[in-house]
């Protein structure tokens, strides 16, 4: 959504603007998130109303995230690898343009894939504390490991 929002926002106002987006994104509950965009869009409305407009009309879609706790919501925001894999992918299918059959389309993303694995060599940030806070909320899902 910030990436998005910064689209409204001039190059030199972006810094500024991002800085006070994270104090909506980044709020304990979606109460406090909804009066931070408040003194957002008081702040910025006259500069780049786009941006709380696009936050308003995607509401529904961002408060169930302040359901989660801060360290299950900091590797939900951490995308920078989904969209580089989603860049790499949609890259191949461009550079090919059209495919004999879907299987050779599946076999074509299945070696993208390979590819694009051996590259993954840093964790995800803070995922000790969020698989921590995952076994709590839901330990049918997460299978306490065993010790050795």
């Amino acid at each position: 959504m910030v990436r998005a929002s910064l689209n409204y926002v001039s190059w030199k106002q972006r810094k500024a603007v991002a800085n006070d987006l994270r104090q909506v994104y980044q709020s304990a509950t979606a109460y406090e998130a909804d009066l931070q965009l408040d003194s957002f869009a008081k702040k910025w409305d006259g500069i780049c109303p786009m941006v709380s407009q696009t936050w308003r009309r995607h509401w529904e879609r961002i408060t169930p995230f302040f359901a989660y706790p801060a360290e299950i919501r900091k590797v939900i925001y951490t995308t920078n690898a989904i969209e580089s894999l989603n860049m790499s992918l949609r890259k191949i299918i461009k550079m090919r343009g059209s495919f004999p059959s879907d299987e050779a389309a599946f076999k074509l993303l299945y070696l993208a894939l390979r590819n694009a694995s051996k590259k993954w060599t840093m964790p995800v940030q803070n995922w000790r504390e969020a698989l921590n806070r995952f076994s709590l909320l839901w330990p049918e899902r997460m299978p306490a490991l065993e010790s050795v």
